[in-house]
């Protein structure tokens, strides 16, 4: 199957897991030992409202090539209302979009990519 043709909210599913993947790795480096600490320091990257703050800020930086641009658009029009109770549709559809290209990327076995877009969210993150 071509990756392109991939529902965008499959993308999202694989790209969500692979994120907080990053993220639990992340912070169990940072040295944190505690299950308790490591879940909340993890919210302060997965929630959905801090996922969109990240993937607007790469999009204000001309992060995205416009392969991933094309894929972060597919997801953010995506015609699907629902979302947590704790944010509004157009930041779920921002994070599921960062979370799609991340999928995207990972199907395409451009790790090395992904790994950029991590650092530059944990870059974005310690700033």
């Amino acid at each position: 199957m071509n990756v392109v043709e991939i529902n965008v909210l499959v993308l999202a599913y694989l790209g969500d897991t692979i994120y907080e993947n990053y993220v639990r790795r992340y912070l169990i480096n940072k040295g944190i030992g505690n299950v308790n600490s490591l879940q909340q320091e993890a919210v302060k990257y997965v929630s959905a409202v801090n996922q969109a703050k990240y993937l607007l800020s790469m999009i204000n930086d001309n992060f995205f090539s416009e392969e991933e641009l094309s894929v972060i658009k597919r997801a953010r029009n995506y015609k699907n209302n629902s979302h947590p109770k704790n944010c509004d549709v157009v930041t779920y559809k921002h994070a599921t979009s960062l979370e799609a290209v991340i999928g995207y990327l990972s199907l395409l076995n451009k790790n090395n990519r992904i790994e950029e877009i991590m650092e530059y969210i944990f870059n974005e993150k310690n700033n």
